[in-house]
C-alpha cells in the first residue's frame, strides 16, 4: 500500500522557518522523483520544488527560490522541505508527491497546513 505521510506543518510568524517531512512507503523510493506542491484557499495547486530520484538535481518555483530547500534521504525514504524567511503568501496546504514520469505514475500525500501569520 502506497503511503506518503507529511508532517511538520503549523503556524509560524513571518520571517520564521519550518521543516516539512514526507515519509514514503509501499513503493521503491529510489525510482521516484519527489516534489512538494502547495494549494492556497481559492487558488490552484502549484509546484513548489522537485528533486530527482538520486537527489542530484533540484528545481524551485521562482516564488520560493533562495528561501526553500528540498532534500531527500534515500536511506530513510523521506523527502524534506526546509522553508526559511516565510511570508504570509506562503500560507497553504503543502502536499508531497512521488513521480515517475516515464510510466505516468504520481502518488500524493494527504497534505499538511502551513500558516504564516503574526
Amino acid at each position: 500500500q502506497v503511503q506518503l505521510v507529511e508532517s511538520g506543518g503549523g503556524l509560524v510568524q513571518p520571517g520564521g522557518s519550518l521543516r516539512l517531512s514526507c515519509a514514503a512507503s509501499g513503493f521503491t523510493f529510489t525510482y521516484f522523483a519527489m516534489s512538494w506542491y502547495r494549494q492556497a484557499p481559492g487558488k490552484a495547486r502549484e509546484l513548489v520544488a522537485t528533486i530527482t530520484n538520486t537527489g542530484g538535481t533540484t528545481n524551485y518555483a521562482n516564488s520560493v527560490k533562495g528561501r526553500f530547500t528540498i532534500s531527500r534521504d534515500n536511506s530513510k525514504n523521506t523527502v524534506y522541505l526546509q522553508m526559511n524567511s516565510l511570508k504570509p503568501e506562503d500560507t497553504a496546504v503543502y502536499y508531497c508527491s512521488a513521480e515517475r514520469d516515464r510510466y505516468g505514475i504520481q502518488y500524493w500525500g494527504q497534505g499538511t497546513q502551513v500558516t504564516v501569520s503574526s
